[in-house]
């Protein structure tokens, strides 16, 4: 070879691996990633077994949008990934994209300019079919006990990866379902225990959107069952909503719901962004905890991490959810650059109200739309004060005056679980219930002082006689257990 084609050809090399800045992304030509990293390992080879997915929706209603386009986003997240369908389960009621109230009839999107998140996700099990016994039953991949729905189970191997993420509303050991029960902490655990004794996994990770998150595995996930679990809150305190109106400028004026939930989108965000074959479990965590936890001490939660921590934590995130190939050459000049901070939060409990007052604002004076949003705001209210003043009031009918509130309100030293008996907790809900009405998921913020009652050793009986005179009769409102069952 001659010294000018050998030039031409070192210059032709060069610029083949010439560096394509797009903002503060670093892009490089798939030839030359392998350039300068010949022997990184991908973390996908072809030994890592078969990846499933999980993802459920727990909630129903428009207020609620946020909590299936959620769902929607991780599942194309996931197809772009490369997951296969048929290894993907989705439970949503799916009540939304064609909701009247829905700005965009058969859209949902996950942040303001969004792209749509629906089309083309499976409707594995929708409406009843959303339900804690389907969800165990695909979790085990149980296909004799199913109810309903597509029959679509976690069929796994003692080599597979599975990636289990829950968004819903959720209090102190329980999550909502939108159908009766709910789940409670103790269950699920059992399942991820019966998963684990019957060798069909290599590893799992749980991702999981609630408030008071931190509570469903905090005491009850032991190590050595190769399972990682991240959680949007620890166990005392709320999770938050993100995109919503009027906290958040860049939300068209036509919503009147919150988008997305915060940790939900800042995983999603993050995985939407960066290559998976090179981002661990870890790195993911500490960005989303830092995106999380919002810009002051009053907005954003405190994200958790729970299991096999150090086992697992260090795994890529391809094994579990793909990665897209077309950020395969993308890295972060620094880190997270991309992903602009939340501006505006709304705690999840006052999404509803959050829909009902941009309703009412934004509705004609006059109009039937604007008496049925006062209707919702008022019915709203007046459900959060008989569940408070009647959870209030059993408290000081067991403990006294003064000492009601205080054991109604004791908080457990970390890492120990809600309640000693799981049982005696599901019984005195339904007490309360039976008498007082439905929880809902605003009163799920309660089930401490209930797990607090059962801790003092507080019996069937004692709470029958309590909740009958703290609720002489029961309401009738929407929120009422008349229309929606018993939470346990």
């Amino acid at each position: 070879m001659t010294p000018v084609s050998t030039v031409v050809s070192f210059l032709a090399l060069f610029l083949s691996l010439v560096v394509v800045v797009s903002g503060d992304v670093i892009r490089l030509p798939s030839q030359a990633s392998k350039f300068f990293h010949p022997t990184e390992d991908d973390g996908d080879d072809s030994s890592a077994g078969t990846k499933w997915a999980v993802l459920v929706a727990g909630s129903r209603g428009y207020w609620n949008y946020r909590h299936q386009a959620d769902v929607c986003h991780a599942y194309q997240l996931l197809k772009k990934g490369g997951v296969k369908e048929e290894n993907i389960v989705v439970f949503m009621y799916d009540d939304i994209a064609k909701n009247k109230e829905n700005p965009r009839p058969g859209i949902i999107i996950n942040s303001p300019n969004g792209d749509d998140v629906y089309n083309g996700v499976p409707k594995d099990y929708t409406g009843k079919d959303v339900n804690v016994d389907n969800l165990f039953a695909v979790i085990l991949g149980n296909k004799t006990a199913l109810k309903g729905g597509s029959g679509k189970v976690v069929d796994s191997g003692p080599n597979d990866h599975i990636f289990i993420y829950y968004s819903d509303h959720g209090g102190p050991g329980v999550l909502g379902m939108p159908t009766s029960p709910a789940l409670y902490a103790n269950d699920l655990n059992d399942v991820l225990k019966k998963k684990h004794a019957s060798g069909t996994y290599k590893s799992l990770v749980f991702y999981l959107e609630a408030c008071e998150s931190g509570s469903i595995f905090e005491g009850l996930l032991p190590e050595g069952l190769n399972i990682y679990a991240t959680t949007a809150a620890n166990a005392e305190e709320s999770s938050w909503g993100t995109y919503c109106p009027e906290e958040d400028t860049s939300v068209q004026s036509e919503f009147e719901t919150c988008l997305g939930d915060l940790y939900s989108v800042a995983w999603m965000e993050d995985s939407d962004k960066h290559n998976l074959k090179t981002e661990s479990l870890h790195q993911q965590y500490e960005l989303v905890k830092k995106r999380t936890a919002g810009n002051d001490s009053i907005h954003g939660s405190h994200v958790m991490e729970f299991g096999d921590i150090g086992l697992l934590s260090k795994e890529k995130l391809v094994l579990y959810l793909g990665t897209n190939p077309d950020n395969e050459n993308a890295t972060f000049a620094h880190e997270n650059s991309q992903l602009r901070p939340f501006s505006g939060f709304t705690n999840q409990r006052d999404a509803d109200l959050v829909h009902f007052w941009e309703k009412y604002k934004r509705a004609p004076e006059g109009s039937a739309r604007k008496a049925e949003a006062q209707k919702q705001v008022l019915e709203a209210m007046s459900h959060r004060l008989h569940v408070d003043n009647a959870v209030v009031l059993i408290g000081k009918l067991l403990f006294g005056i003064s000492e009601g509130p205080a054991v109604l309100n004791k908080v457990r030293p970390n890492g120990k679980p809600l309640v000693d008996d799981w049982d005696c907790l599901k019984t005195l809900v339904r007490a309360f219930e039976k008498h007082c009405g439905s929880l809902s998921q605003y009163g799920f913020k309660h089930m401490r002082s209930f797990a607090n009652i059962c801790n003092a050793g507080i019996q069937m009986e004692q709470m029958e006689e309590a909740a009958m005179h703290a609720c002489p009769t029961i309401p009738t409102g929407p929120w009422s257990s008349l229309h929606h069952g018993f939470s346990a």
